[in-house]
């Protein structure tokens, strides 16, 4: 049976067919009908079924460590939060969201939380991504509103992306804008970032700038803008407010592109042309992301960009606009229920006149709190002091996300009681919770998410949970029934809390509110279950949604005037003092997902980079005695991370980068926040994780293995280790620092039994041990001096369920099948296209991407690999003769 729904990844927000096989689903297509997609889906959407099943979830409530039913959960959940609310105040307890939450689960959560427990301590791991372009909005159009929609992405001229890698996080959009590209010949892309990522591959200009000198930038494009000419004055005149006070603060910061240039470190030439193509393009587009927004000034960043667009009236424009886009599926939906600390509901604020008295009497709410509450890294602090007594995470991992974890983990370990919903059974803050409670996963629950444009979608149920799971509003209504609170959380399912929330969207009675759901309020189940995506608002006037906003020139401020910031650049803040200091920044990878609960079940999704890694430039790598593949250690006074060095020229010498996505369930040392400190906007409250120092230091690997089958129940101290799934079994990498002198013995104790074969080369330094219950193959050790290993697909395709002849066991000690080649990296993770056999077809004389493509597949899904294989192509051509 088919059904369509949402991919719940990044915030474009894909629509999915998916057909349901039994328990489980066939593999998943993109939905030709849904507006964001069209029928596309990147690799990691494309690999979802293959990341559902019972492995590894949480499947029963636990109390203190023990499994037990959901009426005693329930009970004890009601009682505690009563006791706590009673002796200590509703504001003694916390709750600590997700962009992973429904928007009908947000929604219920913040209304149990502030409405009814009293608490205004409710914040969301959405303040770590995208907070900061929630303030420059609200600061800029008086309501936390994205002007533009997707559609833009393909009718702009010029488009630029600031802080952006879409090529790899947001790979559909990205894909838009490629076939815009390639249409039309004449559209320009500038991109904005200190590294070279995928997204350069279609740029036409690439501004390398200083890390943290963003709005430098930007304001001399503000007076480069006023002093040619570009300045729409009859525009800003009639509908905006402040221009004179901005445009004084960036001619103090960035008077001309020559200074411009030196502060940025930049060529003047580079910088002029990028202000000559948007002063004279009117339809650009500028699009940013975490890179401006994870930043001490972010709030300030996403303004400068927004005073640009106002001072040239490219506002909700076709193909003219600024255009924040979130990294997770539901982080507006979240932001429109209010599950940020710092509003109550429905784009309504503490200081929004008459809301808060709307909203309690609306709600029959006897303890809506007054003020805002802690935002995130405040929030743990609290609970670090013991202001807080109790504190509810659900759908977030917040020991691996937040900047300092160790601090945060210290918080949580003294909290006294901790409360996780999540739908996996091991993650780093769940081994500190007090209280387990199993929520539905993907696939399993039902309600809506809006992405990144404004529209929202149906996410379905499609499968029948696991165990005992329950969806999130489910969970959270029992135990505020348990306190007492029955009509206000006797919901019949996530229509009616949806219904709920359309109507709450209406009770600001503001007109120039853009966020209004009103329409939508009478919605029966029947058209709940049909519903089909739709952009907010939807009003009377506008039943069917809105593209585009403020194209009147009316924004949400009381008089109805856009406001420009004055904009005074700061740079990144200083970290721990470090000898030797490089500047670390991190992000994400092409394909993989937050702390990979999820994407770490598929496969697939590990093959082309599957451990922490250090990118760095080749130079850099040689100042400290290391090669590209050596292990390192990043380490300053707050934290240590340990990943793979990876040489790349796209880096500005003295930076690293590192990826956020490891955590103590796949690797020893891999927490990229481990680095970061606790540095915040002042304005938004988002962490600044894209700056920190340390110092880059060898961990002089003394020997490599790969072992595959076998795991001990706790790996030496200061062992290095990657745990990394495959098809069959898990592939445990490793490496020491230290020489082991007795491998069969460590192999041993590693495994708890004699090996069956073995083979040593201890002069070589190699080892290989091969262990069998009866014909079939149970584990495999393979250890050599350096970390050079075969492919192991093989070697994983025997740990099915079947009898080995004599003469593969033979084989299983050379690690690789003789007749099979091995395919090396995986550069195409949709098709399994390996680095060799793309080499072979460009000798046998493929010479284009679009070649690779007709004759290996790669490339012709996602597009995430096609700037890796445009620079295989680039090496493979013969150099130039240098003949005249």
């Amino acid at each position: 049976m088919g059904c369509k729904t949402t991919c719940p990844y990044c915030g474009v927000g894909c629509g999915v067919d998916a057909t349901i096989n039994g328990n489980g689903l066939d593999p998943v297509r993109g939905d030709p009908d849904h507006p964001a997609n069209t029928g596309r889906l990147c690799v990691k959407g494309s690999a979802l079924h293959e990341t559902l099943g019972s492995q590894g979830r949480l499947t029963r409530p636990r109390i203190q460590g023990r499994d037990t039913d959901w009426d005693q959960a329930i009970q004890y959940l009601g009682t505690e939060l009563t006791r706590l609310r009673d002796e200590r105040g509703g504001d003694s307890i916390a709750f600590y969201l997700s962009g992973q939450l429904l928007t009908e689960d947000y929604y219920v959560a913040n209304k149990f939380a502030k409405g009814f427990i009293g608490t205004p301590h409710v914040d969301t791991n959405s303040r770590l991504c995208m907070s900061s372009a929630v303030a420059a909005h609200k600061r800029a159009f008086g309501e936390d509103a994205v002007p533009g929609c997707y559609e833009d992405l393909e009718l702009a001229d010029l488009v630029v992306l600031a802080g952006a890698n879409p090529a790899w996080n947001h790979p559909i959009l990205y894909q838009r804008m490629q076939k815009a590209g390639a249409e039309r010949p004449e559209r320009r892309m500038v991109v904005i970032d200190p590294r070279r990522t995928a997204s350069r591959e279609q740029a036409d200009l690439h501004l390398a700038l200083r890390p943290g000198t963003d709005t430098i930038l930007w304001n001399g494009l503000l007076v480069w803008l006023a002093d040619s000419g570009a300045w729409d004055h009859a525009w800003v005149e009639a509908h905006c407010s402040s221009p004179e006070a901005a445009l004084e603060a960036a001619r103090e910061s960035a008077p001309n592109p020559e200074t411009v240039a030196e502060r940025c470190d930049l060529a003047v030439a580079d910088v002029q042309t990028f202000y000559e193509w948007f002063a004279t393009t009117p339809r650009t587009t500028s699009f940013w992301s975490q890179g401006l927004n994870q930043s001490r000034s972010g709030t300030d960043r996403a303004n400068a960009i927004i005073n640009c667009h106002l001072a040239t009236g490219r506002i909700g424009r076709p193909g003219a606009t600024p255009f924040s886009v979130t990294g997770q599926p539901n982080a507006m939906g979240g932001r429109e229920v209010g599950g940020l600390a710092n509003q109550l509901a429905a784009h309504m604020d503490y200081d929004t006149p008459g809301a808060r008295e709307a909203l309690a009497h609306f709600w029959q709410a006897p303890a809506l709190p007054e003020e805002p509450g802690h935002k995130a890294v405040a929030l743990f602090e609290a609970i670090e002091r013991g202001d807080i007594q109790c504190v509810w995470i659900m759908a977030t991992n917040p020991l691996v996300s937040l900047p300092d974890p160790e601090r945060a983990r210290h918080a949580l370990a003294q909290c006294p009681l901790v409360i996780v919903s999540d739908c996996v059974a091991d993650t780093d803050t769940l081994a500190l919770a007090d209280v387990a409670l199993p929520a539905m996963g993907w696939a399993e629950k039902d309600g809506t998410v809006t992405n990144s444009e404004r529209c929202i979608s149906r996410q379905r149920g499609l499968i029948p949970a696991v165990g005992e799971a329950r969806p999130d509003w489910w969970i959270i209504s029992a135990v505020a029934r348990a306190m007492g609170f029955n009509a206000a959380f006797d919901y019949a399912g996530p229509a009616a809390i949806f219904r709920e929330h359309a109507l709450v969207s209406t009770l600001s009675g503001d007109p120039k509110q853009q966020f209004n759901l009103g329409a939508l309020a009478t919605l029966s189940d029947r058209d709940y279950d049909a519903m089909t995506p739709i952009q907010w608002p939807v009003t009377p006037e506008h039943p069917r949604g809105r593209e585009r906003l403020f194209q009147d020139g009316v924004f949400a401020t009381p008089d109805g005037h856009a406001c420009f910031i004055p904009i005074h650049p700061k740079g990144p803040a200083r970290g721990p003092t470090v000898t030797t200091p490089l500047r670390v920044t991190s992000g994400r990878i092409r394909d993989q997902w937050h702390t990979m609960t999820r994407t770490g079940r598929a496969a697939r999704l590990l093959q082309h980079l599957c451990e922490p890694f250090i990118e760095a430039h080749p130079d850099d790598l040689a100042a400290h005695d290391l090669a590209d593949g050596d292990l390192a250690w990043l380490s300053n006074g707050q934290g240590r991370y340990l990943g793979r060095t990876r040489a790349s020229d796209g880096m500005r010498p003295g930076e690293v980068f590192v990826p956020i996505h490891w955590n103590h369930q796949f690797t020893t040392n891999g927490l990229a926040s481990a680095l970061f400190p606790r540095v915040i906007d002042p304005l938004s409250g988002q962490p600044e994780t894209k700056h920190a120092t340390a110092a880059l230091l060898p961990f002089n690997a003394r020997w490599h293995a790969r072992l595959l089958g076998g795991q001990p129940e706790q790996w030496p101290e200061g062992l290095y280790w990657a745990r990394v799934p495959m098809e069959q079994t898990t592939c445990w990498h490793l490496a020491g620092n230290s020489p082991i002198p007795d491998w069969p013995g460590t192999a041993r104790q590693w495994l708890g039994g004699e090996p069956d074969s073995e083979m040593r080369d201890p002069r070589a330094g190699r080892y290989r041990a091969a262990w069998y219950h009866g014909d079939q193959l149970q584990a495999v050790l393979l250890v050599e001096p350096g970390n050079d290993f075969p492919g192991l697909d093989w070697l994983d395709s025997l740990f099915q369920a079947q009898p080995l002849d004599d003469g593969t066991r033979r084989r299983v000690l050379a690690g690789r099948d003789s007749d099979q080649p091995d395919p090396g990296p995986i550069i195409c993770s949709c098709y399994q296209v390996g680095e060799r056999r793309i080499e072979e077809a460009l000798a046998e004389g493929c010479d284009s991407v679009s070649d690779l493509g007709k004759e290996l597949g790669c490339g012709t899904n996602c597009g995430s690999c096609v700037p890796e294989l445009r620079q295989l192509v680039e090496q493979s051509l013969p150099e130039p003769s240098g003949d005249g």
